[in-house]
């Protein structure tokens, strides 16, 4: 079933993707008893901002099968914006306090380009800690991405996170660790992209209650989760909505600063993403960018040949985690429903908890 969009404001990409009769619209009244309401706060700048409505778009469509799913947009205030990025936002996203002032079963919040050392400093933090504490209190479950992830266990469980000595970067192959709903008939080794120069801490994790899913050798733990208050918390390090295209485009920003001088050092290539020829190919480029670095050079980077032979390795496994989430919350408002038909308690009470998930 094709995703819905809430209120009636479809960005321009998603409707000339899918066709104005399948990106239909409703008003949150709207939305059959049955169905599942999503608000999807997206938070990354100006240049990612419709790449990242696509992929959730995408992946959300292709989990929900015949789950009717509608989604909200919403991004946070005091965040950098050109006046393009505010223009999109005033035409496809609603107010904070619109989200605050509505009911969805689910909510997914994504990370944003850091700017402090120390995330606390950001201008957006208040604002940020707000939404944790509301998506707590009101979903049946949050997803947090990256960043996201990164503040919300600071915010609650005051675990630090920590600079790694070069970007974490490319496609790793992640092991499961235990049992769970959430990844429910997926292999054994899974494969997710990571775009990050932090980390977190697997012992520091489960000593305040967190149960790691996923794990790789190389990158650490990926997917956890922990239950706050009436929302199962899911986090994860890496970003399985990513499109086959998406780490490409974030290598060539980035050898783009250091033509330009706004980076001092040469940015290493994603592991486990390009074939052998395509990283020949760039590894000529960066020889030649070493030696004469300059902003003109990049006529000369090899597009055509880096992305003409890209494979999207864990999209089946994106698909099952989120069928497998969108599934929980499917679950966990049918018994709540339940319950309160019963006039017994409210959304809280049920037998789902992190080790029987």
């Amino acid at each position: 079933m094709p995703l819905m969009i809430n209120g009636g404001r479809i960005p321009a990409h998603w409707a000339e993707k899918t066709g104005w009769r399948r990106a239909r619209s409703v008003d949150n009244n709207g939305a059959r008893t049955e169905s599942i309401k999503i608000a999807l706060v997206n938070n990354m700048p100006d240049a990612a901002l419709e790449d990242t409505e696509s992929q959730f778009f995408e992946l959300l469509e292709a989990a929900a099968g015949d789950l009717p799913v509608h989604i909200q947009l919403y991004s946070l205030p005091n965040l950098p914006r050109s006046e393009r990025g505010l223009q999109h936002l005033s035409n496809f996203y609603s107010g904070m306090k619109h989200l605050f002032d509505n009911y969805y079963e689910g909510v997914i919040i994504t990370g944003t380009e850091p700017r402090q050392a120390d995330l606390r400093n950001e201008p957006y933090w208040r604002a940020l800690t707000e939404l944790f504490d509301w998506a707590e209190e009101n979903t049946l479950s949050t997803i947090l991405s990256c960043l996201a992830a990164h503040a919300a266990v600071l915010h609650s469980d005051d675990i630090p996170r920590y600079r790694l000595a070069d970007k974490r970067f490319g496609v790793f192959k992640q092991s499961k660790l235990c049992d769970h709903a959430l990844t429910s008939h997926t292999p054994g080794l899974i494969q997710i992209p990571h775009s990050r120069w932090n980390e977190l801490r697997e012992d520091e994790l489960a000593a305040c209650g967190y149960l790691p899913l996923t794990k790789s050798s190389e990158a650490g733990v990926d997917l956890f989760v922990k239950q706050k208050k009436d929302s199962l918390c899911v986090h994860f390090q890496g970003h399985p909505e990513y499109a086959a295209e998406t780490l490409f485009k974030e290598y060539r920003r980035d050898v783009k600063r250091f033509l330009r001088q706004e980076r001092d050092t040469y940015p290493s290539m994603p592991l486990g993403y390009f074939d052998a020829v395509a990283t020949e190919h760039l590894i000529q480029f960066r020889e030649l960018a070493l030696s004469q670095p300059h902003e003109d050079l990049m006529h000369a980077f090899p597009d055509g040949v880096a992305i003409g032979a890209l494979v999207n390795t864990w999209r089946s496994s994106a698909i099952r985690v989120y069928q497998n989430w969108l599934h929980y919350i499917a679950t966990k408002k049918t018994k709540t429903s339940a319950v309160a038909a019963t006039g017994s308690v409210g959304r809280g009470l049920g037998t789902w908890n992190n080790q029987s998930l």
